[in-house]
């Protein structure tokens, strides 16, 4: 099995795809003649050439399945294959592998099988259902103007959920970093535009909950006091408990 990224040097989705072949170096010759926009590529082999070729095409379609789900490279793949029938042992060994996988390209920092919200396949179906792992104490809200956005904090960043609506307009005070990303998502297909809103229609990964709020409001704003959790509290005040409770305590012995 091999994957081919294309570097991500703008604001749109990175292209990618997903290969398998008996002889990946023919392959990939055949690849840079005819594909022009991949930069990097990643192997992997078996070792022991213990894969047969319904081995393979289950890995391929499951990954392919995988990586249409989170969703975060456009792959340049046709139909995904048909999923192989496996006898449970096997299905099994290959879901391992598949995690395998996973950890490796995320490791390499490739997040092709990884959802922004770390939603997760379920292995023991060998189809495509995520389970997230988010609960709704976990998510924010931030309203304005009738608008109202929802997101999550993650490891990577703060991504805004799908559904969220924007401002049409944008103010002066808004970057022009943010204006072009907003472009973007519009280009893309990501953002789409009603009779009075813009709303996205995939989550999308912001840098910072400032960043977020400013894109949703189309001018300038403090993420940490624009964002609230279900309970009330706002986002600062819930970074200003954690930094608090993240405080060593104080000793109060004699040394």
């Amino acid at each position: 099995m091999y994957f081919l990224f294309e570097a991500r040097l703008g604001d749109s989705k990175p292209l990618a795809y997903i290969g398998e072949s008996e002889d990946v170096s023919e392959r990939l010759l055949a690849h840079d003649r005819k594909k022009e926009f991949w930069n990097d590529v990643v192997v992997f082999s078996s070792k022991d050439d213990n894969l047969n070729k319904s081995h393979i095409k289950y890995l391929e379609s499951r990954l392919e399945s995988l990586a249409r789900s989170a969703d975060r490279y456009k792959l340049e793949n046709g139909n995904t294959p048909t999923l192989s029938n496996l006898s449970r042992a096997d299905r099994d060994a290959m879901e391992e592998l598949i995690e395998d996988i996973r950890l490796v390209l995320g490791t390499l920092g490739y997040p092709i099988l990884e959802p922004l919200l770390k939603s997760r396949a379920i292995p023991s179906t060998g189809t495509t259902s995520t389970t997230s792992t988010s609960s709704p104490s976990d998510e924010l809200t931030f309203t304005v103007h009738n608008l109202v956005a929802k997101a999550v904090q993650t490891d990577e960043g703060f991504v805004l959920k799908k559904g969220s609506t924007a401002s049409k307009a944008n103010s002066d005070s808004l970057s022009i970093k943010l204006v072009k990303f907003k472009e973007q998502l519009i280009a893309d297909g990501r953002m789409e535009a009603d009779d009075e809103y813009l709303q996205l229609t995939e989550d999308v990964l912001m840098t910072s909950s400032s960043y977020a709020a400013a894109l949703i409001a189309g001018t300038a704003r403090s993420g940490p006091q624009s964002w609230y959790a279900a309970d009330g509290r706002s986002l600062k005040e819930m970074q200003d408990s954690a930094a608090e409770a993240a405080e060593p305590e104080l000793s109060t012995g004699g040394a």
